[in-house]
């Protein structure tokens, strides 16, 4: 069996695809280019192509069994995952996973999980073996937090005080390929949320007993100046409206998980999913190493 990984240089794919090959599948990653010298084990197969190129993610798709499908946050992500699933249909692949997000359909003002609250509803009817899932925050995002957390001793990010639902991307990128080496995960949407939720006070708190120095939250209250420092830091302008966004309906209406979600995300992955509090020790003990 063959799996066509679209998005496997980044943070969730890369790890999709250690985890593929321990499970015995046959890896092909879609690239932009040709990647740098041990970016992948050897046994992985690499297809150049753009998701902009239907011509080249049509070659990438010829001889795979299923496709992982990641679009990143980009202005035309719905376009791109529409025709990503449409040439995966048309080449006869026997599955899709799709990686959307938690709550996509909560909050449509956001225009990625707009666009990917649509892509889940084309998928469901498109006819193709599916499964959908649905990651919280990911635990990863705060490796870009080193010099704020250690230096200027603040949380930024507007968690807020509601529950922000977490996972860690390895129990993504495990229930990912589970979807895609199993059977019984056709038609299945799964919600990928840990038992510990983050709020801006309790992440602030967690970071001050790692650290051993007092962390403050900083997080919310002015999403004009959210905005306008992404901005300042080199974010695109249309990505830090988008997080501007997201993050102000997180503040106010939060994004949490129950219980019965992280269970049936724990019977997925036949374990207990990591914590935000496990991974951000496991990062303070890298950071104290480096």
């Amino acid at each position: 069996m063959k799996v066509l990984v679209i998005g496997a240089t980044g943070t969730v794919g890369s790890e999709l695809v250690k985890s593929l090959l321990q499970r015995g599948a046959s890896v092909r990653a879609l690239t932009r280019t040709q990647p740098k010298s041990g970016t992948f084990p050897g046994a992985v197969e690499i297809a150049i192509g753009d998701l902009t190129d239907p011509v080249s993610v049509a070659a990438a798709l010829t001889g795979a069994d299923k496709l992982f499908l990641l679009i990143g946050n980009v202005p035309d992500e719905f376009t791109q995952a529409l025709t990503a699933y449409g040439l995966a249909k048309k080449a006869g692949l026997k599955h899709v996973t799709y990686l959307s997000v938690f709550k996509a359909d909560q909050f449509l003002e956001v225009p990625h999980f707009a666009a990917k609250s649509a892509v889940e509803e084309a998928i469901r009817a498109g006819g193709v073996p599916y499964t959908i899932l649905r990651p919280g925050y990911f635990a990863q995002n705060e490796r870009r937090l080193k010099a704020v957390l250690t230096g200027h001793g603040v949380y930024p990010i507007p968690a807020g005080n509601q529950g922000l639902a977490a996972v860690d991307v390895r129990d993504i990128a495990e229930a990912a390929a589970i979807s895609l080496t199993e059977e019984g995960h056709n038609g299945k949407t799964y919600d990928l949320v840990s038992s510990e939720m983050l709020t801006g006070p309790g992440a602030a708190a967690t970071w001050s007993k790692l650290l051993g120095k007092k962390i403050t939250y900083t997080g919310h209250g002015d999403f004009d100046g959210f905005e306008a420092q992404l901005r300042k830091t080199g974010t695109p302008s249309w990505i830090a409206y988008e997080l501007r966004v997201m993050f102000q309906g997180y503040v106010e209406r939060g994004l949490s998980s129950t219980e019965d979600q992280t269970a049936r995300f724990a019977a997925l992955l036949g374990h207990q999913p990591r914590t935000y509090s496990s991974f951000a020790a496991e990062l303070a003990k890298e950071w104290a190493a480096a």
